[in-house]
Protein backbone atom coordinates (compact mmCIF):
# COMPACT_ATOMS: atom_id res chain seq x y z
CA UNK A 1 0.00 0.00 0.00
CA UNK A 2 1.22 3.91 -0.89
CA UNK A 3 -0.04 6.47 1.62
CA UNK A 4 -1.02 10.02 -0.27
CA UNK A 5 2.34 11.38 1.32
CA UNK A 6 4.45 8.78 0.60
CA UNK A 7 2.84 8.87 -3.14
CA UNK A 8 3.56 12.45 -3.20
CA UNK A 9 7.52 12.26 -2.06
CA UNK A 10 8.11 9.58 -4.66
CA UNK A 11 6.31 11.38 -7.67
CA UNK A 12 8.77 14.72 -6.41
CA UNK A 13 11.94 12.12 -6.56
CA UNK A 14 10.89 10.89 -10.16
CA UNK A 15 9.93 14.00 -11.51
CA UNK A 16 13.65 15.65 -10.39
CA UNK A 17 15.33 12.05 -11.46
CA UNK A 18 17.66 12.19 -14.48
CA UNK A 19 15.02 11.21 -17.47
CA UNK A 20 17.20 7.66 -17.93
CA UNK A 21 16.65 6.59 -14.11
CA UNK A 22 12.94 6.85 -14.17
CA UNK A 23 11.10 3.59 -14.22
CA UNK A 24 8.07 4.31 -16.49
CA UNK A 25 5.97 1.98 -14.63
CA UNK A 26 6.62 2.57 -11.55
CA UNK A 27 5.95 6.52 -12.34
CA UNK A 28 2.67 6.09 -14.26
CA UNK A 29 1.31 4.01 -10.73
CA UNK A 30 2.41 7.28 -8.95
CA UNK A 31 0.46 9.08 -11.04
CA UNK A 32 -2.36 7.07 -10.19
CA UNK A 33 -1.93 6.36 -6.75
CA UNK A 34 -3.39 10.18 -6.53
CA UNK A 35 -6.52 8.76 -7.62
CA UNK A 36 -5.90 5.50 -5.82
CA UNK A 37 -4.55 5.76 -2.33
CA UNK A 38 -4.23 2.35 -1.08
CA UNK A 39 -3.10 1.15 -4.90
CA UNK A 40 -0.09 -1.45 -4.56
CA UNK A 41 2.63 -0.40 -6.54
CA UNK A 42 4.59 -3.33 -5.77
CA UNK A 43 2.02 -5.25 -7.27
CA UNK A 44 1.39 -4.15 -10.41
CA UNK A 45 4.96 -3.86 -11.14
CA UNK A 46 5.47 -7.82 -10.48
CA UNK A 47 2.56 -8.28 -12.44
CA UNK A 48 4.32 -6.46 -15.16
CA UNK A 49 7.43 -8.63 -14.38
CA UNK A 50 5.52 -11.38 -14.92
CA UNK A 51 4.16 -10.95 -17.55
CA UNK A 52 7.22 -10.30 -19.31
CA UNK A 53 8.50 -13.27 -18.00
CA UNK A 54 5.79 -15.14 -19.39
CA UNK A 55 6.16 -14.49 -22.98
CA UNK A 56 10.06 -14.10 -23.13
CA UNK A 57 10.13 -17.60 -21.83
CA UNK A 58 8.04 -18.96 -24.61
CA UNK A 59 10.45 -17.41 -26.80
CA UNK A 60 13.76 -18.86 -28.87
CA UNK A 61 16.55 -16.54 -28.03
CA UNK A 62 17.53 -16.35 -31.96
CA UNK A 63 13.92 -14.87 -33.19
CA UNK A 64 13.92 -12.07 -35.37
CA UNK A 65 12.51 -8.76 -34.08
CA UNK A 66 9.31 -8.92 -36.89
CA UNK A 67 8.68 -12.70 -35.09
CA UNK A 68 8.95 -10.99 -31.64
CA UNK A 69 6.93 -8.01 -31.99
CA UNK A 70 4.66 -11.17 -33.57
CA UNK A 71 4.63 -12.33 -30.71
CA UNK A 72 3.99 -9.77 -28.87
CA UNK A 73 1.08 -8.71 -30.68
CA UNK A 74 -0.82 -12.09 -30.11
CA UNK A 75 0.19 -12.41 -26.25
CA UNK A 76 -1.49 -8.67 -24.87
CA UNK A 77 -4.57 -8.54 -27.47
CA UNK A 78 -4.97 -12.04 -28.91
CA UNK A 79 -4.17 -14.14 -25.03
CA UNK A 80 -4.44 -11.53 -22.47
CA UNK A 81 -7.31 -9.23 -24.49
CA UNK A 82 -6.11 -5.99 -24.14
CA UNK A 83 -7.81 -3.34 -26.38
CA UNK A 84 -8.66 0.10 -27.26
CA UNK A 85 -11.88 1.39 -25.42
CA UNK A 86 -13.35 3.09 -27.77
CA UNK A 87 -16.66 3.30 -26.39
CA UNK A 88 -16.01 5.55 -23.36
CA UNK A 89 -12.46 6.75 -24.60
CA UNK A 90 -12.60 9.67 -22.28
CA UNK A 91 -13.22 7.75 -18.92
CA UNK A 92 -10.33 9.02 -16.52
CA UNK A 93 -9.69 5.44 -15.95
CA UNK A 94 -8.19 4.28 -19.39
CA UNK A 95 -5.13 6.79 -18.46
CA UNK A 96 -4.71 4.99 -14.83
CA UNK A 97 -1.80 2.58 -15.77
CA UNK A 98 -3.46 -0.08 -12.53
CA UNK A 99 -7.09 0.34 -14.24
CA UNK A 100 -5.58 -0.80 -17.85
CA UNK A 101 -4.19 -3.53 -16.67
CA UNK A 102 -6.98 -4.54 -14.36
CA UNK A 103 -9.60 -3.63 -16.71
CA UNK A 104 -7.75 -4.28 -20.27
CA UNK A 105 -8.83 -1.81 -21.93
CA UNK A 106 -7.08 2.04 -22.26
CA UNK A 107 -6.52 4.44 -24.94
CA UNK A 108 -2.93 5.17 -26.88
CA UNK A 109 -1.04 5.80 -24.58
CA UNK A 110 -1.51 3.45 -21.52
CA UNK A 111 -1.51 0.75 -23.98
CA UNK A 112 1.67 1.72 -25.66
CA UNK A 113 3.04 1.77 -21.90
CA UNK A 114 2.14 -1.64 -21.64
CA UNK A 115 3.39 -2.42 -24.96
CA UNK A 116 6.62 -0.80 -24.30
CA UNK A 117 7.33 -2.59 -20.75
CA UNK A 118 6.43 -6.29 -22.11
CA UNK A 119 8.08 -5.17 -25.38
CA UNK A 120 11.39 -4.50 -23.89
CA UNK A 121 11.25 -7.71 -21.42
CA UNK A 122 11.71 -9.72 -24.51
CA UNK A 123 14.47 -7.91 -25.65
CA UNK A 124 12.42 -5.54 -28.21
CA UNK A 125 14.54 -1.52 -29.11
CA UNK A 126 11.03 -0.22 -28.16
CA UNK A 127 10.42 3.31 -27.87
CA UNK A 128 7.33 5.97 -27.73
CA UNK A 129 6.69 8.30 -30.07
CA UNK A 130 4.23 11.65 -29.18
CA UNK A 131 2.64 11.62 -32.76
CA UNK A 132 0.04 14.32 -32.85
CA UNK A 133 -3.38 13.33 -31.47
CA UNK A 134 -2.39 9.47 -30.97
CA UNK A 135 0.58 8.01 -29.25
CA UNK A 136 2.65 5.62 -31.14
CA UNK A 137 5.93 3.40 -30.71
CA UNK A 138 8.89 2.59 -32.77
CA UNK A 139 10.94 -0.52 -32.96
CA UNK A 140 14.45 0.34 -33.73
CA UNK A 141 15.69 -1.98 -36.55
CA UNK A 142 19.09 -2.50 -38.27
CA UNK A 143 18.14 0.11 -41.13
CA UNK A 144 15.38 2.42 -39.59
CA UNK A 145 12.39 1.79 -37.58
CA UNK A 146 9.46 0.19 -37.47
CA UNK A 147 6.30 1.99 -36.66
CA UNK A 148 3.72 0.41 -34.58
CA UNK A 149 0.40 1.24 -32.96
CA UNK A 150 -0.67 -0.98 -29.88
CA UNK A 151 -4.53 0.99 -30.11
CA UNK A 152 -4.87 -1.07 -33.22
CA UNK A 153 -3.70 -3.86 -31.99
CA UNK A 154 -0.02 -3.05 -32.64
CA UNK A 155 -0.51 -2.53 -36.21
CA UNK A 156 2.36 -1.81 -38.23
CA UNK A 157 2.06 1.77 -40.04
CA UNK A 158 4.02 2.67 -43.27
CA UNK A 159 4.98 6.61 -44.55
CA UNK A 160 1.57 6.84 -46.30
CA UNK A 161 -0.45 5.71 -43.36
CA UNK A 162 1.12 8.49 -40.82
CA UNK A 163 0.74 11.28 -43.46
CA UNK A 164 -2.84 10.09 -43.84
CA UNK A 165 -3.42 10.53 -40.31
CA UNK A 166 -1.61 13.98 -39.76
CA UNK A 167 -3.73 15.15 -43.19
CA UNK A 168 -6.51 14.58 -41.00
CA UNK A 169 -5.67 16.24 -38.50
CA UNK A 170 -5.39 19.15 -40.56
CA UNK A 171 -7.86 19.60 -42.76
CA UNK A 172 -6.65 17.40 -45.54
CA UNK A 173 -3.75 19.66 -45.61
CA UNK A 174 -0.36 17.89 -46.65
CA UNK A 175 2.46 17.47 -44.40
CA UNK A 176 5.99 18.56 -45.49
CA UNK A 177 8.34 15.97 -46.22
CA UNK A 178 10.60 15.74 -43.25
CA UNK A 179 7.68 16.57 -41.15
CA UNK A 180 6.58 13.18 -40.45
CA UNK A 181 10.32 12.27 -39.10
CA UNK A 182 10.49 15.09 -37.40
CA UNK A 183 7.41 13.52 -35.26
CA UNK A 184 8.46 10.04 -34.92
CA UNK A 185 11.40 11.55 -32.25
CA UNK A 186 11.73 9.08 -29.59
CA UNK A 187 9.68 10.36 -26.61
CA UNK A 188 11.33 10.89 -23.32
CA UNK A 189 10.31 9.61 -20.17
CA UNK A 190 9.11 12.57 -18.68
CA UNK A 191 6.91 13.39 -22.36
CA UNK A 192 5.50 10.60 -21.70
CA UNK A 193 4.22 10.99 -18.19
CA UNK A 194 3.30 14.55 -18.56
CA UNK A 195 1.40 13.49 -21.94
CA UNK A 196 -0.67 10.83 -19.66
CA UNK A 197 -1.29 13.71 -17.50
CA UNK A 198 -2.45 16.35 -20.28
CA UNK A 199 -5.31 13.37 -20.90
CA UNK A 200 -6.15 13.38 -17.61
CA UNK A 201 -6.34 16.87 -16.83
CA UNK A 202 -8.40 17.58 -20.03
CA UNK A 203 -10.60 14.77 -18.63
CA UNK A 204 -11.14 16.56 -15.15
CA UNK A 205 -11.43 19.67 -16.27
CA UNK A 206 -14.02 19.07 -18.93
CA UNK A 207 -16.27 17.78 -16.61
CA UNK A 208 -15.48 20.35 -14.16
CA UNK A 209 -14.09 17.91 -11.45
CA UNK A 210 -11.79 20.93 -10.10
CA UNK A 211 -10.36 18.91 -6.97
CA UNK A 212 -9.11 16.07 -9.30
CA UNK A 213 -7.79 18.89 -11.98
CA UNK A 214 -5.11 20.42 -9.51
CA UNK A 215 -3.91 16.98 -7.75
CA UNK A 216 -3.25 16.24 -11.65
CA UNK A 217 -1.79 19.67 -12.44
CA UNK A 218 0.39 19.39 -8.91
CA UNK A 219 2.34 16.34 -10.63
CA UNK A 220 2.41 18.14 -13.88
CA UNK A 221 4.04 21.25 -12.36
CA UNK A 222 6.69 19.50 -10.53
CA UNK A 223 7.76 17.42 -13.65
CA UNK A 224 7.77 20.30 -15.66
CA UNK A 225 8.36 23.27 -13.34
CA UNK A 226 9.31 25.71 -16.01
CA UNK A 227 6.16 25.06 -18.08
CA UNK A 228 4.84 28.65 -17.89
CA UNK A 229 1.29 27.17 -19.16
CA UNK A 230 0.92 24.63 -16.22
CA UNK A 231 1.03 27.45 -13.77
CA UNK A 232 -1.81 29.51 -15.62
CA UNK A 233 -3.66 26.80 -15.99
CA UNK A 234 -4.23 25.80 -12.27
CA UNK A 235 -4.24 28.99 -11.14
CA UNK A 236 -7.57 29.55 -13.20
CA UNK A 237 -8.51 25.61 -10.93
CA UNK A 238 -7.60 27.27 -8.06
CA UNK A 239 -9.87 30.43 -8.73
CA UNK A 240 -12.91 28.21 -9.63
CA UNK A 241 -12.09 26.41 -5.88
CA UNK A 242 -12.10 30.07 -4.67
CA UNK A 243 -7.92 29.05 -3.29
CA UNK A 244 -7.34 32.81 -3.79
CA UNK A 245 -4.01 32.79 -2.50
CA UNK A 246 -2.65 29.58 -4.78
CA UNK A 247 -4.38 31.21 -8.05
CA UNK A 248 -2.32 34.38 -7.07
CA UNK A 249 1.38 32.32 -6.51
CA UNK A 250 0.48 30.84 -10.01
CA UNK A 251 0.11 33.37 -11.91
CA UNK A 252 2.71 35.09 -10.75
CA UNK A 253 4.52 32.35 -11.67
CA UNK A 254 3.43 32.23 -15.14
CA UNK A 255 3.98 36.18 -15.26
CA UNK A 256 7.65 35.69 -14.52
CA UNK A 257 8.07 32.07 -16.47
CA UNK A 258 6.54 34.02 -19.40
CA UNK A 259 6.22 38.07 -19.25
CA UNK A 260 5.64 38.30 -22.90
CA UNK A 261 3.11 35.74 -23.15
CA UNK A 262 -0.58 37.39 -25.04
CA UNK A 263 -2.26 37.47 -22.61
CA UNK A 264 0.33 38.29 -19.56
CA UNK A 265 -1.71 41.76 -19.43
CA UNK A 266 -5.09 40.04 -18.45
CA UNK A 267 -3.38 37.86 -16.06
CA UNK A 268 -1.44 40.53 -14.90
CA UNK A 269 -4.93 42.20 -14.12
CA UNK A 270 -6.49 39.19 -12.46
CA UNK A 271 -3.58 38.93 -10.20
CA UNK A 272 -3.81 42.59 -8.92
CA UNK A 273 -7.57 41.44 -8.05
CA UNK A 274 -6.12 38.54 -6.02
CA UNK A 275 -3.89 40.52 -4.77
CA UNK A 276 -6.83 43.04 -3.26
CA UNK A 277 -8.84 39.99 -1.98
CA UNK A 278 -5.57 38.30 -0.32
CA UNK A 279 -5.04 41.38 1.24
CA UNK A 280 -8.43 41.19 2.69
CA UNK A 281 -7.97 38.06 4.18
CA UNK A 282 -4.89 39.06 6.45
Amino acid sequence: MTSTLAAEARWQEIATAPDERIDLAEAALVVASREYPDLDISRYRARIDEMGATLRGRLPQDMSRAERILALNRYLFDELGFSGNDAEYYDARNSYLNEVLDRKLGIPITLSVVYLEIGRRIGLALHGVAFPGHFLVKCQVRDGAIVLDPYARGASLSLDDLCLRLRSLRNGVDPEPDEIRTMLAIASNREILARMLRNLKGIYLKHREFTKAVAVMDQLVALAPREADEYRDRGRVYLELECFRAALADFRSYLVLKPNAEDASVVQQKAAELEQIASRLN
